[in-house]
């Protein structure tokens, strides 16, 4: 599903947003992230660089997380009181907390790790939802994340410019 949203993404956006604006878009987007960014700017679709890649994709996916982590919780609680959002708002957090496991065990290296593997349903997204529904610090949730995001940008650099690059390279 991550490949066909980010193929659409990156044909849709293409003649309107230049290159690194598309992953820039991509990378801000929940689901797809710096994963999206990097599979998007891989040598298989939009052929940027991965070193002016890297920090663009990171700046996008990191963007949205300190709103995400200072505001998230009052969102919800409003969206709990409107009827129309009470279900997305219990859904979210119903599907956030079924992933907090490693987050509770393990704190900050448990959070860095979930948000740096990249497998569905994980990522800076959903790891700053579980820490913002943990009531992490701020400071500490973030530097997990930022964490996870380096290592999400490691493996998804070898998978998106090694084994794609060789492929369509």
């Amino acid at each position: 599903m991550t490949d066909a949203l980010v193929q659409w993404f990156t044909v849709h956006l293409s003649g309107l947003v230049a290159k690194e604006g598309i992953i820039f878009i991509i990378s801000m987007i929940p689901i797809l992230e710096l994963r999206g960014g990097l599979l998007a700017a891989s040598p298989a679709l939009l052929n940027v660089p991965i070193l002016r890649a890297i920090p663009i994709c990171i700046i996008g996916n990191i963007l949205p997380i300190p709103f995400i982590l200072l505001l998230i919780n009052r969102i919800l609680d409003w969206m709990e009181t409107v009827k129309i959002f009470r279900p997305v708002a219990l859904w979210l957090k119903n599907k956030a907390m079924s992933k907090r496991d490693q987050v509770e065990r393990y704190e900050f290296w448990g959070l860095a790790i979930f948000v740096g593997i990249p497998l569905p349903g994980t990522g800076a997204w959903t790891g700053a939802l579980i820490a913002s529904l943990l009531h992490m610090k701020f400071w500490k949730a973030f530097l997990s994340i930022l964490i996870g995001i380096a290592m999400a940008t490691i493996i998804m650099s070898i998978v998106s410019y090694g084994v794609l690059g060789v492929l369509f390279g």
